[in-house]
This record gives C-alpha cells, structure tokens and sequence, in this order.
C-alpha cells in the first residue's frame, strides 16, 4: 500500500512537471514547424510592416553600428535580405536605400539595413568585414523576425553594391571574414550569400577612379583616396579586377541596375563586369535604365517603380526555380 502511494505521488509529480513544459514545448513545436516549412514567395503579395532597431555590432572606437529591421507582419518564414548602404564609402547610414527597402519588406521579405564604418574612422577593407560579420549576424538572428536563414541575399547600392560584390565573391576570406571579427556565439555562420542585387554598383573602382579624374571631380577622387589607403588595396579590393585575374571567386546570381546617364559609375563598365562574370561561369543580370542617373532610385518615378518591381521579380527567381 505504501508503495501504491509513493507511486501515485511521484505519477503526480510527473504530470505536473509536464503540464508546466507544455508551452514552452508548443513554442518550440511551432519555431520548428516553421523552419521547417518550404518557403515560398510571391513578390506581388503585400504585408504590413514592423519596422526596430537595434545594435549589431560596435566598432573598435566604440561607435554602435545599428540594424534596422523592416519585418512583414506575418507567421513566415520570410526570405531575408541584408542592406548594405552607399555614400562613396565616406557618407550615409542604414536609412539611405529605406524607401527600396520598404518597397522589398512588404512583399514578404525580412530587410535588415545595417551600418558600415565609413572610410574617415576605417578605411578598406573595415566595410567589408562589417558587411562580412553583417551577414554571419543576421543567419543567427533571422529567425527571431520569421525570416529564412538558408538563403540570405544581400541588396548594395553605389559603393555598397562594391561592398556586395567582395562580400559574395570572397564569402571565406580571411581579411574579410571570422578571422577578423569573430563573432560570441557558437556555432559561428560563415558568410556566404545566395544572391547579390545591385544599384549602380562600384564594379571596377579603379575605372571609377580614372572617370572622376576625366571630369575633375575633385571630392569623387578624395573619396577613393581615403577608402583605398594603402593605394594598392584598390586594385586588390577591385571586383573586375579579381575575374580578370582568375582568382577564386564564388560567384552567386547577380543583379545590376544602371542608370544610363550615369557619368559617376559609366554604363559601360557595368557592361563589361557583366560580361566577365559570365565568361568565369555566374550569372549576371544587367538592365540599363534610359533617362536615370546614378541615384535614380531615390526620386519617385516610373524608372524607380520598375527597379523596385525588378529588384522583386529576381528575388523570386532566386528561390522560386
């Protein structure tokens, strides 16, 4: 008999103990049901938007680097995109590309804007090692917005576009990578990215360089002066430059949109970064906007609907074959 009851107390206790855990096993039910769900997306579908920021990493002089995550009102799992921002590798912040970012997120995407360290505080190759720990942060933290950590795209304009076009093709390099800012937590993500889409990307800097000199643009030349110290590093940070060398470059799908106007960036070194990627085997998605100059985007207008849908349509492509 009193066996019977010692039993009885501890089947108690037990069923107690369970009835506690039940949430929070139904909590982690639910998180893994939805990474475990296919996911899909329609770029003409329309969510609102939940729009925080947060720190994501601080500098070695203290300044806070802050994420602004623009995240659909939704179960998920959203693809996710990381935004790298532009400003000649000198100006701007996370809210330079917003209204694009925005136009992205209420499709269904998780956008996460970030901070780069500017080229006065750091020059190359700081950017991109934040860029490069930007991506390694966000596979760790996407699925806290309901966003997929599988396939992380990233989204670079001007000299973020160059930003994004090191970060995709040199995803393990060591001056780039862990090894250069690690990260706490464990396991550490690598940095490798499943597509790259670009705005008036920095493709060539060097053939940049030798524009601004063509049109005595003296802040343009400053610019990359301050970026590239050493001076060498623009030709060794240097996207074309690295195809033409035939060093290893994992090349992802990747979009350029380029305005046709444009005497900053010339249309016709995006034809030919274009053309070189290619022949090295990736994928290489070009469109020249008529009538647009290197900041179209941030007028409103035709021309910027059209690379807003477009920007969509190839994030679809992506993850829709």
């Amino acid at each position: 008999m009193d066996e019977r009851r010692i039993d009885r107390r501890d089947f108690l206790k037990q069923m107690t103990a369970l009835a506690a855990a039940m949430p929070a096993l139904a909590g982690a039910g639910e998180a893994q049901g939805r990474s475990a769900m296919k996911m899909s997306y329609d770029p003409a579908a329309k969510f609102e938007l939940k729009v925080s920021e947060m720190e994501f990493r601080r500098t070695p002089g203290g300044r806070q680097l802050m994420a602004r995550i623009y995240q659909p009102q939704g179960s998920g799992p959203f693809p996710t995109v990381l935004d790298l921002h532009g400003g000649a590798w000198r100006r701007k912040d996370r809210l330079a590309e917003e209204p694009m970012d925005r136009a992205i997120a209420a499709s269904g995407v998780v956008v996460v804007a970030i901070d780069l360290r500017l080229s006065e505080e750091a020059p190359y190759p700081a950017s991109v090692q934040d860029a490069n720990y930007g991506v390694r942060w966000l596979k760790s933290k996407a699925a806290e917005w309901h966003g997929d950590p599988s396939k992380i795209g990233v989204y670079g304009s001007s000299s973020g576009g160059h930003v994004a076009q090191l970060l995709a093709m040199r995803p393990r390099d060591t001056r780039y990578n862990a090894n250069a800012i690690p990260r706490p937590a464990t396991p550490n993500p690598d940095a490798t990215v499943a597509y790259v889409a670009t705005r008036s990307p920095i493709s060539d800097p060097y053939a940049r360089f030798q524009q601004a000199e063509r049109m005595k643009r003296p802040g343009m030349i400053e610019n990359s002066r301050i970026y590239f110290n050493p001076w060498d590093t623009i030709y060794e940070g240097n996207p074309q430059l690295i195809l033409e060398r035939r060093e290893p470059a994992t090349l992802v799908p990747m979009l350029i949109m380029q305005g046709a106007l444009d005497d900053n960036v010339l249309p016709a070194l995006q034809e030919k970064f274009a053309a070189t990627y290619k022949a090295a085997g990736g994928v290489c998605e070009l469109t020249v906007f008529e009538g647009s100059e290197h900041e179209w985007v941030a007028q409103p207008g035709p021309q910027t609907d059209r690379a807003r849908k477009m920007v969509k349509a190839f994030i679809a492509r992506q993850l829709n074959p």
